[in-house]
């Protein structure tokens, strides 16, 4: 299995190119109000491309990294199912690319749109399922235990506030901050899981809390 460190700066480079570099494909894309999904929306310029060399390689990036951590990870029982809760992120980019969203990505429209949809609700649920879990491994620091609570929290709440109406135009914006935040976090929590002391031990600590 590929060490922790050379698969976080892999990820964070696809994951910046599909984001930035899909953009500059669609004229008009407004990273401010319009979803990540759009990018591979169906219809729209380059989308094909966008899902299959953007999409598909972030999520089986991230799933790869997932399990790559794996067997450090200071997880146990209920909070290591939350640890592959987590697998619920790169499922759904590799589901995105399978079951692209139509043009606007509006709430109902086409079984493909319905489908990305309910992909969507499952995906952040799972995710802050997977992220509250995180906080009850055992003997984990309260910093880090309030850290993972409250990224499952602040989680579903930019969900809701992405769905909101009247915040339309901040969309982007909104769902961005959230997978910046929970990517970062569980990006830095990888880091260390793969720091020297951890790549020749094979001893769990729960100082990480990954």
């Amino acid at each position: 299995m590929s060490h922790p460190r050379r698969i976080v700066p892999l990820f964070a480079l696809v994951y910046l190119g599909m984001l930035f570099g899909g953009a500059l494909l669609k004229p008009g894309y407004s990273h401010m109000a319009q979803y990540i999904s759009e990018l591979g929306a169906s219809g729209s310029p380059h989308a094909r491309l966008i899902s299959l060399a953007g999409f598909v390689p972030v999520g089986l990036l991230a799933a790869w990294l997932l399990l790559a951590c794996a067997r450090l990870a200071p997880v146990s029982g209920a909070s290591r199912v939350g640890y592959w809760l987590l697998l619920c992120e790169p499922l759904a980019w590799i589901g995105s690319a399978l079951a692209p969203c139509d043009l606007g990505c509006p709430a109902s429209g086409s079984v493909r749109q319905q489908l990305h949809t309910l992909l969507g609700v499952l995906t952040y649920g799972g995710t802050a399922l997977g992220l509250l879990l995180l906080a009850t491994a055992p003997r984990l620091p309260a910093g880090i235990r309030l850290l993972w609570a409250g990224l499952a929290a602040t989680w579903l709440l930019l969900f809701v506030l992405m769905a909101a109406p009247g915040l339309q135009a901040w969309r982007g914006l909104l769902q961005r901050l959230a997978e910046w935040l929970v990517y970062g976090a569980l990006c830095v929590a990888a880091w260390r899981l793969g720091g020297p002391a951890r790549a020749t031990t094979s001893t769990r600590t729960p100082a990480t809390g990954a």
